[in-house]
């Protein structure tokens, strides 16, 4: 049983950038898929797929590497708010990653978004965590 599932998430992504894989499988949750939604938008991604066959689901994340220099699109993923200590922020005080070069992963009302998006739309959350 794993205790912190977005956790375990950022950290499979994390090894397999160090080892300089290609595709990673991670098992699949609601906030899972929508976290790699997020990430694939802006660009840290290649791409991903749902794969529905097992009762859990798998979520196959294609990672993203430089094609000249071989560096990874993603250089750290951050957990923040976790299940000992959840941080919440107002729509006013949104965290800025890297003064604005990274995205924070924020878990609103409204669904699961970037701090830039949610600074737009108004609304504040759980800080989930930071990409850059």
């Amino acid at each position: 049983m794993n205790t912190d599932p977005i956790a375990d998430f950022l950290t499979r992504i994390r090894n397999a950038i160090r080892a300089k894989h290609r595709v990673v499988e991670i098992p699949a949750s609601n906030i899972k898929k929508e976290i790699t939604k997020v990430l694939y938008d802006k660009g840290y991604i290649q791409n991903y797929k749902f794969d529905d066959s097992t009762p859990q689901g798998i979520i196959k994340i294609a990672l993203k590497y430089n094609p000249t220099t071989k560096q990874p699109a993603i250089v750290d993923l951050q957990r923040i708010s976790r299940p000992g200590l959840r941080q919440y922020r107002g729509a006013d005080n949104l965290p800025r990653i890297l003064n604005g070069l990274g995205v924070a992963i924020i878990s609103t009302s409204k669904g699961v978004m970037t701090d830039k998006e949610a600074k737009t739309l108004n609304v504040g959350g759980e800080v989930l965590c930071y990409v850059y």
